[in-house]
C-alpha cells in the first residue's frame, strides 16, 4: 500500500480495528477512510455499494465484525453467522466489482477444527469438526477466507486472509457474560479486590490452554505480513506461547493486585482444551513479537481503569 493510498478501514472502533488504525498512522498513512455503524451498516447491501461509489477506495481492510466470548456464541449462533455472512459478503464482493487494488479479511485461530493437531498450522482448516460453541462464527468466517481465495482465482481480486490468535489490550469488551478470557477476568477480579472479597470465580476447569496476543502486536503483523501474500492465503498470527487458563487468571491477579484465592466452576463451558497457532510463517517472513505479556496486562488494565465504569 502506498501512504497516499485511500485505505477503508471496517470496523474502526472495534479492539483490532482501532490498533489497526493507530499503526496505520504511525507508519504514515493519511488517507484512512473510517465511518460509524449508526451511519452506515455494513449488512445492507445498496448502503455499501452507495458508500463505495462516493469514496473512490483502493484498499479494504475487512476488521469488522460480529464477536464474543463463549457464553454469547453459544447462546446466539444465529446471529453470529448472520451477521457475519452479511458484512463480509458486501464487502468482499464490492472490492471486485470496484477493482479494489486489495483487501485483508481478518478470520482468527478459532475456527480451527476443535480437534485440530497442535500447534495449529493453516493447512488444518477444514480438517475436522469444529468446536459447537462457536460454530457460527468459524463457518461464517471459513465462508469468508474461501470467498477471497474464489475471487483471486477467478477474477485476481488480491487479498490476504490473517488469523489471528486470542487478542487482548485497550479497547475491549469487559462485558461480564459477553468478554473474551481476559477482559472477563480483569473485570470479574477487579471488582473482587475492590469489594475485598476473598475469593473470584474462574469459569470452567483452569486447563484450557490458550495464547494470548497483545492487540497492539497483531496488528502490527498483519501490515507486515500484508506485504508479501496476494492470493488469499491463509497465515497465523500468534507469540508461539501458552497459557492454561488457571495461569492466565494468577497473572492478571497480579497486575491487578489480588491476592484472594481463584475458585474454579468446572459447571462453565471450558470450550477447546488447546489452541496454540503454529506461527513459522509469519516468522520466517521476518516478524516477531515486540510485547511482553507482563506488560500488557498491566497496559490492559490501566486502560481499563480510566474507561470502563464500575
Amino acid at each position: 500500500m502506498h501512504k497516499n493510498s485511500r485505505i477503508f478501514l471496517a470496523g474502526h472502533n472495534g479492539m483490532l480495528g482501532r490498533a489497526l488504525h493507530r499503526s496505520l498512522l504511525k507508519k504514515g498513512y493519511k488517507k484512512i477512510i473510517t465511518i460509524r455503524k449508526k451511519n452506515l451498516d455494513l449488512r445492507e447491501e445498496q448502503k455499501v455499494e452507495k458508500f463505495f461509489i462516493k469514496q473512490k477506495i483502493d484498499y479494504v481492510i475487512i476488521a469488522a465484525a460480529k464477536v464474543g466470548g463463549i457464553y454469547a456464541n453459544d447462546t446466539f449462533p444465529a446471529d453470529f453467522i448472520t451477521d457475519n455472512l452479511r458484512i463480509q459478503n458486501n464487502l468482499i464482493r464490492l472490492s471486485n466489482e470496484f477493482n479494489i487494488k486489495k483487501l485483508i479479511f481478518i478470520a482468527s485461530c478459532c475456527i480451527y477444527p476443535k480437534e485440530c493437531p497442535q500447534p495449529m498450522k493453516e493447512e488444518d482448516l477444514l480438517t475436522g469438526r469444529l468446536e459447537p460453541s462457536n460454530e457460527g462464527y468459524a463457518l461464517a468466517k471459513i465462508s469468508g477466507i474461501k470467498m477471497c481465495q474464489s475471487f483471486y482465482k477467478q477474477y485476481g481480486l488480491k487479498s490476504f486472509c490473517p488469523m489471528p490468535i486470542n487478542l487482548y489490550g485497550p479497547n475491549d469488551n469487559f462485558h461480564p457474560m459477553n468478554s473474551h478470557i481476559i477482559p472477563g477476568l480483569i473485570n470479574r477480579i477487579h471488582k473482587s479486590k475492590i469489594e475485598n472479597k476473598k475469593t473470584t470465580t474462574l469459569w470452567g476447569t483452569g486447563l484450557p490452554k490458550r495464547e494470548f496476543m497483545h492487540v497492539d502486536d497483531c496488528a502490527d503483523a498483519i501490515l507486515y505480513a500484508n506485504n508479501f501474500i496476494n492470493d488469499g492465503s491463509l497465515i497465523n498470527i500468534g507469540p508461539g506461547k501458552e497459557l492454561t487458563t488457571l495461569q492466565t487468571a494468577k497473572q492478571i491477579s497480579r497486575a491487578i493486585g489480588f491476592n484472594g484465592k481463584i475458585i474454579l466452576d468446572p459447571t462453565k463451558l471450558d470450550g477447546t482444551m488447546r489452541k496454540k497457532a503454529n506461527s513459522s510463517k509469519l516468522k520466517k517472513l521476518g516478524w516477531k513479537p515486540k510485547i511482553k505479556f507482563e506488560d500488557g496486562l498491566r497496559d490492559t488494565y490501566s486502560w481499563y481503569l480510566k474507561n470502563v465504569k464500575n
